[in-house]
């Protein structure tokens, strides 16, 4: 049996998809009172495991035991009563409704009548936030909150539930700085609670601030479990790539050519965005774009590629104005785009990987009758894929069940498979592993290599200091700096991140 100190323990945990075996007789323990990393690269079973353990999938083999007490949950809501809540790496959110109905959905308080009692409802939510230190107004509609705020219910949501164990699949990957310190506060919390934290993540600086030992998983099997204070970053990742990886950003080799993208004066329909931001984009360059969440990156790059309303100023692609942009004269001119959230805006997830990768040239594999042309289809988008090495068992396969990191690289087979000039790619990297993330970087870096464009908006300092010739530096709306390659540092890019800002 199990030790006393021992809260959870999953023996023999086999489970099998089509075509993939998913995990391959795992043994699994975690201690009371400490947070416990679980990593590996992406497909390397981690989320899969993590989900045999909540309820939402059924294991092949194995037994589950928590506190020394074989348990069998059919659902998430028997892992739930166990003691067990989990905070999903993809965020679950019903946009339409309040914070408060989401953080107490199916749960929500009744009153005499049996209805729902929205006043302790409210107030249930106040004093959650209040504990949590998180500034949210209960009434809010989650769909006005940020994708970071969104993140944050999600945390609380999952504390509410008053578990012993607390499952964390990524859940940093939205947030700044400062709110990941005080998520790491809110862990410490628990833990002096007796409460159990699993611990995914794929930012390595996590793993020595906040774990005690650390799993290290690689294509459904269990490499070993170590206290974290006998590991270092490249004995972490040698374990999970299986190979070491003497770099951590390949080298970016290209010329840089002519303006390709030219952005004079662009000033948001909404007051509140961006204002009068300018800056030139050259063939063969990674154009970085950094910033604090609100800083209005995503909302200037969506402007860009026709997504948001544009009040003054210009975007020029070889000195031609594209007036009144929309997505499609974007593509026509040679801009792809990569979105922030591959979940809610990147993958369609009841498609297949042929069509997703297909879907933004479609007309260009249509015949004259209004017939798709399928076998092209399946040769041209089989061909972009094992390009960029997607791990699928087959082309027919549904994208939602890739890895995060292959769902990634089937977003970028269909944007090179529009043949751009122009890549725009939005925390191109978020939620994947080293090894996947270096796949991307060399895939970029050949892409300038070639005289393509990019332009990279990132949260991650080192992802910006490895890969940008230059980087472009917005607080608040407004464009603060343009760093040259030899001025590109952590501490200049915070400078500028924060010139605006009333807290300095």
């Amino acid at each position: 049996m199990t030790s006393e100190n021992t809260i959870l323990e999953m023996r023999g945990v086999s489970k099998q998809f089509p075509g993939v075996l998913a995990l391959q007789d795992i043994n699994f323990s975690v201690r009371k009172g400490t947070v416990h990393a679980l990593m590996g690269e992406n497909g390397a079973g981690k989320s899969t495991l993590m989900k045999c353990l909540f309820g939402i999938y059924k294991m092949d083999s194995g037994v589950i035991y928590l506190d020394n007490k074989e348990c069998h949950f059919n659902d998430a809501a028997d892992a739930i009563a166990a003691g067990v809540s989990m905070i999903h790496q993809e965020l679950s959110i019903v946009p339409e409704r309040s914070v408060a109905q989401n953080l107490w959905l199916g749960r929500e308080p009744l009153n005499k009548f049996r209805l729902i009692n929205h006043k302790k409802m409210r107030q249930d939510t106040v004093n959650l936030l209040k504990g949590l230190k998180y500034h949210f107004n209960p009434g809010a509609k989650m769909s006005s909150l940020s994708i970071s705020q969104q993140q944050g219910c999600e945390i609380a949501r999952a504390v509410s539930y008053n578990a012993s164990i607390v499952v964390m699949d990524e859940p940093t990957s939205s947030l700044t700085e400062n709110e990941v310190t005080h998520l790491f506060e809110i862990i410490n919390e628990l833990k002096s609670k007796g409460v159990a934290i699993i611990y995914i993540t794929h930012k390595m600086e996590e793993i020595f601030k906040i774990a005690d030992d650390v799993t290290v998983m690689r294509d459904g099997k269990l490499i070993g479990t170590f206290p974290v204070s006998e590991m270092t970053n490249d004995k972490i990742i040698s374990l999970m790539v299986g190979r070491d990886l003497t770099h951590r950003f390949p080298p970016v080799e290209s010329t840089i050519g002519e303006v390709c993208l030219e952005v004079n004066n662009l000033t948001a329909v909404n007051p509140r965005s961006f204002k009068d931001i300018s800056f030139k984009l050259r063939k063969g360059e990674i154009l970085g774009i950094s910033g604090l969440v609100g800083a209005q990156r995503t909302e200037l790059v969506e402007a860009i590629f026709g997504l948001r309303g544009i009040s003054k100023g210009e975007i020029l692609i070889h000195r031609k104005n594209l007036k009144n942009i929309k997505p499609m004269n974007a593509i026509n001119a040679g801009i792809g785009f990569v979105t922030e959230d591959r979940k809610s805006s990147g993958i369609f997830p009841l498609l297949d990987i042929k069509l997703n990768t297909a879907i933004a040239s479609l007309g260009k594999y249509t015949k004259k009758i209004g017939v798709l042309d399928h076998k092209t289809i399946n040769k041209v988008t089989a061909a972009f894929n094992e390009q960029l090495k997607t791990k699928t068992p087959s082309m027919s396969a549904l994208i939602q069940n890739l890895s995060g990191g292959n769902q990634q690289k089937v977003i970028l087979s269909r944007w090179l498979m529009t043949l751009p000039e122009i890549l725009i790619m939005d925390e191109p990297t978020r939620g994947i592993d080293v090894g996947a993330k270096y796949e991307i970087y060399t895939i970029m870096a050949e892409l300038v290599k070639q005289g393509k464009a990019i332009i990279m908006v990132s949260s991650e300092m080192p992802e910006l200091i490895g890969m940008s010739h230059r980087v472009m530096v917005l607080c608040e709306g407004q464009l603060t700096g343009t760093l040259e390659k030899e001025e590109i540092t952590q501490e200049t890019i915070m400078r500028y991140a924060t010139k605006f800002s009333s807290k300095l």
